[in-house]
């Protein structure tokens, strides 16, 4: 191996930053997470039993999140291993999950799509969307952010395309539409990305509106509090997904419980709260239960409904 391409491999390794964590130490991905899940009661939903005439999610673990949208499954921001991090040559170094994903990977029914907020590795987990990707190839699209696609683009995919903060896309029956949230991009600490000023190269972070029969989703993807929501247009928002964890001492990056609750009950009108980025992995230094305790206490101060507060947990709407 010539000189520059070690230096370039030991650099990837030793700055193998986790965005979203501004992470631990690294450690190596090891077999189970079953003794601690099982302390935090992991639930597990039946999509099997799921009806294509309503809209079903369950809660499988951090941010992701399956769908049933009038028939169409959409899992989001899928991490479903042991480990989140930087994935070479068939291991994952980074930090461990304290609770297992509420299905196992085989146990996942077949997503039609899969959506991706932004490139950070625990949002887009190589090796689980390689996993998903190789058990049904070619058969999955995958939408995700301006600027991301290149770190899975060598997968096995039926479709892969970006969207842009304004973007909209008819797909699969869906209307989607991508916003800008307050993040940051970059996968590796040396990369180009839109919250250092790079807005024509530099890596992008989303939320998505979806909308199909008159109802509309919200996946808020990862964000800290800001009037950005204010933008989304159409009305109000039936359910919206938003982050609830890491915000000690990631303020500037990602909201707390009551900043979730304020965009989503005042900027975005939503009836139903979904939480994730939370009980998943310790991302920030707040006890890794405070984040659901916090909207627990809060939820009911605002005009809006808390649809689960706990991993595996199923909700449907069809109201």
């Amino acid at each position: 191996m010539k000189n520059t391409s070690r230096r370039k491999f030991i650099k990837r390794i030793l700055s193998a930053s986790i965005a979203s964590l501004v992470i631990p130490p690294l450690f190596l991905r090891n077999s189970s997470v079953s003794a601690i899940s099982a302390s935090l009661n992991v639930l597990r939903p039946i999509p099997e039993s799921w009806r294509n005439d309503e809209v079903t999610l369950a809660w499988i673990g951090h941010s992701t999140v399956l769908i049933n949208f009038f028939g169409t499954m959409i899992l989001t921001d899928p991490v479903m291993y042991e480990r989140i991090g930087v994935y070479i040559l068939g291991m994952t170094f980074g930090p461990q999950r304290y609770s297992a994903p509420a299905l196992e990977l085989d146990e996942l029914p077949k997503p039609d799509l899969i959506l991706l907020s932004h490139a950070h590795m625990d949002h887009m987990d190589y090796e689980t969307l390689l996993t998903i990707t190789n058990k049904f190839p070619n058969e999955i699209d995958c939408i995700t952010a301006f600027n991301t696609a290149d770190v899975i683009s060598d997968l096995k995919w039926k479709s892969l395309q970006e969207m842009d903060w304004g973007g909209k896309l008819d797909f699969l029956g869906i209307n989607f539409k991508a916003y800008e949230v307050k993040h940051f991009g970059w996968r590796y600490p040396w990369e180009k990305d839109r919250s250092k000023g790079y807005m024509e190269d530099g890596r992008s972070y989303n939320a998505y509106v979806l909308e199909k029969n008159g109802k509309r989703i919200l996946f808020g993807g990862d964000t800290a509090f800001s009037e950005l929501f204010h933008k989304v247009d159409g009305g109000s928002i039936d359910i919206a997904i938003m982050p609830i964890g890491a915000y000690v001492p990631w303020r500037k990056n990602h909201c707390n419980p009551e900043e979730a609750l304020i965009m989503a009950s005042e900027h975005l009108k939503a009836k139903y709260f979904l939480p994730i980025h939370c009980s998943t992995f310790k991302q920030g230094t707040e006890p890794i239960d405070e984040p659901l305790s916090w909207l627990n206490n809060s939820y009911k101060n605002y005009n809006l409904e808390l649809g689960w507060d706990k991993i595996g947990q199923t909700f449907t709407f069809n109201s």
